[in-house]
């Protein structure tokens, strides 16, 4: 859902009739409603069976593909995004259903694969979306998902087996209010800081929002009975670190899908674009993910092997040679590939470990909300990615025909903090805990 819009993206506000920051809300909808539904629809999910709320999600992905194929004003786009983007808890709630289902030997291999599934669909949808924008109507675009969505619907309704595992308890909505005020203020900030002004009192004041109401809903998760989220379980070295290197992760992933296609299509008459149209540029992205799904049962082999743990620093240091390749090759789409190819393998293995280290150190019955909260960790680096790379990239510029244009060193700026983003993924990896099994 993320990677369908952006061949359209800088089109957006003549296909929508609105300026450029209201189209913006396209991509800010999507992202917002992603992580606040993650981990709500992981919590329904192991209260009311996986696979039924997978099943929602799912409805809700192609009620929302449909509404923006059939509307091209701006509010009826930005609502069918926002539905799109509470489907993304599919993944998460797909591998709860996993562990309870799967004999315990094929868990890792299965876990592996379908987070790869993230990366192949990247790589199909972005040269497949350029190329639907650039030959026919945008509108085609959410077309193509609606179907892509009533196919995967169908096909889990007849494969797909219930979990019989539960947690009765009653839903809470106070704490799921309240995580939906504090994320949305969060999320907010940070994707509109760039248009809203950082120093503005509307950002600011989102800010301070976002942790007032996060220190009252922790406070309040704390002491009811049936918490939205288990911040105690979520608070175990184990848990807390992995979701902090899949912070880190989820940025460093996301900044490949901001700059590499707009290096790929700058004008060559800049000196360091390379000149490619719109479906070049998605092709040239496409081999990552397919090296995402070749090295899924390597990610499986290595953590059976080593750990998750030792899977993901190894992931992370990956990511990080992947983009100093990219601040020193970038001059030839050929170099783009290559550095492309090894991000994406950092991230397949990082990606299938991060599922085994949250699922092992959590309960059965809350598989799903802690593979929800996992997911909302890695939206919260993406956002945020999605923010920063947009500020580096709109301030450091050249002009070129009365154009501004991201310049060369706004890229090896955004590729130099993906490399920070990755040591950090490796640090915060080293500190998560091993367990005696893993150690023998």
């Amino acid at each position: 859902m993320q990677t369908l819009v952006i061949p359209i993206i800088p089109s957006l506000p003549t296909l929508l009739d609105t300026s450029a920051s209201n189209a913006s809300w396209v991509i800010t909808a999507t992202l917002l409603a992603g992580a606040v539904v993650t981990p709500i629809s992981g919590r329904l999910g192991d209260m009311f069976g996986k696979r039924r709320i997978l099943i929602v999600s799912l409805l809700a992905l192609i009620v929302g593909s449909v509404l923006c194929a059939a509307f091209s004003s701006l509010l009826p786009v930005v609502i069918g995004r926002a539905l799109q983007g509470a489907a993304v808890g599919a993944i998460p709630l797909g591998i709860s259903i996993m562990r309870d289902e799967l004999p315990a030997e094929r868990v890792g291999s299965a876990m592996a694969i379908m987070s790869a599934t993230l990366g192949v669909g990247g790589a199909i949808g972005l040269p497949v979306a350029a190329l639907i924008a650039q030959h026919s109507n945008w509108h085609v675009l959410f077309v193509t998902s609606a179907a892509l969505g009533i196919v995967c619907a169908i096909l889990v309704f007849v494969f797909v087996p219930e979990s019989p595992i539960r947690t009765p308890a009653r839903f809470d909505f106070v704490g799921a209010i309240g995580l939906s005020i504090a994320l949305t203020s969060l999320l907010l900030a940070i994707t509109k800081g760039g248009d809203w002004g950082w120093g503005s009192g509307t950002i600011l004041g989102l800010f301070a929002g976002s942790v007032i109401v996060f220190l009252l809903w922790g406070a309040y998760e704390l002491r009811t009975r049936a918490p939205l989220v288990d911040l105690r379980v979520s608070s175990r070295p184990r848990v807390l670190f992995t979701n902090g290197a899949s912070i880190a992760v989820g940025f460093a992933l996301y900044g490949t899908s901001l700059t590499f296609p707009q290096l790929l299509m700058a004008p060559e008459a800049t000196g360091y674009g390379l000149g490619q149209s719109m479906v070049a540029a998605g092709l040239a992205m496409a081999p990552g993910g397919f090296v995402m799904m070749l090295l899924s049962p390597v990610s499986a082999r290595l953590s059976a092997r080593r750990g998750p743990k030792f899977t993901l620093a190894l992931g992370s240091s990956i990511i990080g040679i992947g983009y100093v390749s990219a601040f020193v090759l970038m001059n030839s789409v050929w170099e783009i590939v290559v550095a492309g190819m090894i991000i994406s393998a950092g991230v397949g293995l990082a990606y299938a470990a991060m599922p085994a280290l949250i699922m092992g150190a959590v309960p059965i019955s809350e598989t799903a909300a802690a593979n929800g909260l996992n997911a909302l960790m890695r939206s919260v680096g993406t956002s945020t990615s999605a923010a920063v790379m947009s500020v580096v990239l709109a301030h450091m510029t050249v002009s070129l025909g009365g154009h501004l244009l991201p310049s060369r060193e706004g890229f090896q700026t955004a590729f130099g903090i993906s490399i920070a983003a990755a040591i950090a993924a490796i640090v915060l990896t080293l500190c998560i805990p091993v367990r005696k099994t893993e150690r023998s």
